[in-house]
């Protein structure tokens, strides 16, 4: 019998989905707040909430498959279901300070 391994943690699940960009504004998900909650399940399947910056936004297909695609690469994940979200609305001031100082909004 094969050892389990070990699933990943919320804070391994950030890291990879900093890889994740939004195609309009080439920043990570993570830094325009686009993430709004991750849960690692016991039996490795990976939750993530996330939204886009406007309804209609053509990126969110591209960012729902990426995170599909990012995620599974973390040892231990037996899933990933992402969730498009819209409560609460994107906001600029959910950005992290670094993006918004890239998109020239204020800080």
């Amino acid at each position: 019998m094969e050892p389990s391994k070990a699933r990943p943690t919320v804070n391994e699940v950030y890291e990879v989905l900093k890889q994740v960009e939004d195609p309009e504004l080439a920043i990570n998900i993570v830094d325009l707040g686009l993430v709004y909650h991750v849960v690692v399940q016991p039996g490795g399947r990976v939750d993530v909430d996330f939204t886009v910056t406007y309804p209609g936004c053509p990126a969110a297909q591209d960012i729902y498959d990426q995170i599909i695609e990012k995620v599974r690469t973390l040892e231990g994940v037996t899933e990933v279901s992402p969730h498009l979200v819209w409560d609460p609305p994107w906001r600029y001031s959910f950005m992290s300070e670094a993006a918004r100082l890239e998109l020239g909004y204020p800080i």
